[in-house]
This record gives structure tokens, sequence and C-alpha cells, in this order.
């Protein structure tokens, strides 16, 4: 087993672990509070650092806010999200994130969030760039706030947002796996050169990769056309194939697929400027990404894996 590694974010002064706790689906209201809230304990008991969450993830706020409660707070680096609170889903007018950052804090029982991401702009850009962005960059000169990013998946979008020169973080997601390297070519060089923080979303392209044969999620009603945020993701018929292939060969070799996909996403070049957000639904998935995090993968099984898919860290 290894260690964790102490990663940095940028510019900012954050120096997290190079793993995160993602709240995603820590948040599912038919689940109960004290499971969010004892993973999210756990995660901080074996060193994870930074914990983020979103108005998106149904109840997460609530539960991380009381989940660190009584001590907890100072432990870690928290970071939550406007513009997709269903309130006010995509709406990035001044009264709108000034109404979901006081929410938030609320929530999260705090008067100070180390980052705030704008959140998930499909098909536009620059609104969120301009009263969205202004209320940001006034909380930050105020220190309600420490940093200012981006949560979104298109490289243009990075591209623009780094552009303002107000982008401490960029969040990014499914194009970071062993399914897809595309920001390898995008964003991640972007990010570096103007030493703007990386975070990489799903590591597991949501189940596909986290050990079970990976199958279309037939409980979902999968939308036509796929918008953004879904293409490559477990939703989308077009990768399940593959992955399904990386599923069966590591199956043949009593291997985890979970490992190398967790491995495989911290190995990323990011040049220690840069973070894997994971996000369990409970302890036992945390406990599971968490060995494949600290878990060594033998050089032979890279070079064979290369060999069959053209993929190495």
């Amino acid at each position: 087993m290894v260690d964790l590694e102490i990663r940095r974010l940028g510019r900012t002064e954050m120096r997290p672990k190079a793993l995160g706790l993602g709240g995603g689906y820590l948040g599912d209201p038919d689940r109960p509070d004290s499971e969010a809230v004892e993973t999210i304990h756990e995660a901080i008991e074996r060193g994870i650092n930074f914990v983020d969450t979103s108005p998106e993830y149904g109840v997460s706020e609530s539960r991380v806010g009381v989940a660190l409660t009584g001590g907890w707070r100072e432990k870690v680096y928290l970071q939550t999200k406007v513009g997709s609170h269903p309130r006010f889903l995509r709406d990035f007018s001044k009264e709108a994130t000034t109404w979901s950052l006081e929410n938030s804090f609320k929530l999260l029982r705090t008067d100070y969030v180390d980052s705030v991401l704008i959140h998930g702009p499909r098909y536009d850009i620059e609104s969120p760039l301009n009263e969205c962005l202004d209320v940001l960059v006034d909380w930050k000169a105020r220190k309600r706030i420490g940093h200012i990013g981006i949560g979104v998946r298109q490289p243009e979008f990075h591209k623009r947002a780094i552009e303002t020169g107000e982008m401490d973080i960029v969040l990014s997601f499914l194009d970071y796996t062993l399914l897809s390297q595309s920001l390898a070519d995008t964003t991640i060089p972007l990010a570096l050169e103007h030493d703007v923080g990386i975070i990489l979303g799903s590591p597991l392209t949501g189940s596909l990769l986290a050990g079970p044969e990976p199958k279309i999620d037939v409980e979902k009603k999968i939308p036509s056309p796929l918008p953004p945020s879904l293409i490559g993701s477990r939703l989308d018929p077009s990768v399940v194939a593959p992955a399904h292939r990386m599923w069966k060969w590591c199956n043949r070799r009593g291997l985890n697929i979970r490992d190398l996909a967790i491995q495989f996403a911290l190995q990323a070049p990011v040049k220690g400027n840069g973070i894997v957000l994971t996000g369990p639904s409970n302890l036992k998935e945390f406990d599971e990404v968490y060995q494949s995090a600290t878990k060594e993968i033998p050089e032979n099984v890279w070079e064979d894996f290369k060999n069959e898919f053209g993929i190495n860290p």
C-alpha cells in the first residue's frame, strides 16, 4: 500500500491529498443522513482533506454541514458550487448567484468556503462569466470565499473561463479516464500554463469502471441527444463496449478494473498540480476506492494493458 501524496491546486495555497471526496452520491435523500456523515468522517480520518459538494446534489450540502461540525471543518478544504441549485438551475444572474451562495453557506454551517465553482453551463459560457463571476469576485474580495473556479465539461469553456484571469481552479469530468484522455491535449496543458488548479472528476465513469460488469443503466431514461455532460458517461451506449472489453481483460487476469482506473487518473499528467475527485455513496464504496488509490499496480500489468488497449499512465 502506498500513501496518497500531497498535491497543489495551482496558484491557490491549498495543498490537498491527491484523492478528494466528492459529495454527489452522498446527497441521496432516500439514504440515511448518518451514512453520509459516517463516510465523510472516515474519509477525513484516513487523511482525505478536500470535500466537494453542490446544491445540485440532493441533500449533500446539509449533510456535509452536519459532518463538519464539532471541529471537523478545520480539517478540510471545502468546495461548493453555484448555478446548479434546482430553484435557479443554470440561472447565472446576480440575484440567483447571491441567493445560492447564502443558502449554501447556511446549509454548510460555515462563514467561509475555500473554493466555489461556476457549475455546469451547458451551451453558453458568456452568461456565467458576467454577473455570476462578478458576485464571486466580490465575495472573494470580502474573504467569504477563498478561490474561484469552473466545473464544466467542454474544453472550450475551460479556455474562455481561464482567459478571464479570475479562475483559480478548473474541474472537469469523464475526459481523463481509461476510456477517454482528451483532457491531456486540451485543458490540462492550458491550466498548467496559467497555474490553474486541476480537478479530475468521474475517474470510474460512473459505475462502468467501478468493478462490476459494465452495462447500460436501464433504469435511467437516456435523453436524446445527450447533453455535453453525459457524453461518454455510463448513460452513453458508445462507451459500454470498450469498458466491457477492459473489464473482461482484467477479469481474466484476476485484476479489478477499479484499481487500474483510479491509479490511471491519479497519474494524469498534471505535474503535481491537481487532484482526483471520487464520489462514493457510502462507507463501503469509499473504502473500495481508497484501497484502489493506495494499491501498487505492477509495471508489467500496465505494459500488458498498453499492448492490448494502447493506454498507460
